[in-house]
């Protein structure tokens, strides 16, 4: 079979059952934007995978949304779970500002203007006491970004401190 009689094949196909299957997504997912995503994912994974299996595809594809649906909340939670670890790290950091140096008061309050994945990377790595390789399997992330993310804060947190030790 050609790639274009492949592409016509798939494409009357979720023509067809699109919508229901949508619509079964959508009873999984938190929103229509994750129902949409998790069509997408399940839909690419039956069509290059399994519609050639034995059995009732609209069985494999339900199968398949509710799997991509799955690993989307658990991704999801996981990250929400780091978010707040983050987030009250940061808050703690935030309210720490020793009077005597007016650069570690600088520091503590401009870690919150961090992006959440740079702040993410720097508690890891100052509090965590973690390598990037560590940080990039526990963020699920490459050692690289964790790196360069690293790397932007560092850049960020100067011009701030900088900005508010003058001020």
């Amino acid at each position: 079979m050609n790639d274009a009689h492949a592409e016509q094949d798939w494409r009357a196909w979720f023509a067809e059952h699109g919508a229901r299957l949508r619509l079964i997504a959508r009873q999984w997912t938190r929103s229509d934007a994750d129902a949409d995503d998790v069509l997408q994912e399940a839909f690419v994974r039956f069509w290059k995978h399994q519609r050639h299996l034995p059995g009732n595809p609209n069985a494999l594809v339900v199968t398949s949304i509710r799997r991509a649906a799955l690993d989307l909340h658990r991704r999801t939670d996981r990250r929400a779970l780091r978010e707040q670890v983050v987030s009250a790290d940061a808050a703690a950091v935030a309210d720490f500002a020793p009077e005597a140096d007016p650069r570690l008061q600088a520091l503590a309050s401009s870690l919150p203007s961090l992006s959440t994945e740079q702040r993410e990377v720097v508690v890891l790595k100052v509090w965590g006491d973690l390598t990037f390789e560590q940080i990039g399997a526990q963020l699920e992330i490459s050692p690289n970004t964790a790196a360069s993310r690293w790397r932007y804060a560092m850049e960020a947190l100067r011009r701030l401190v900088t900005a508010r030790t003058y001020e």
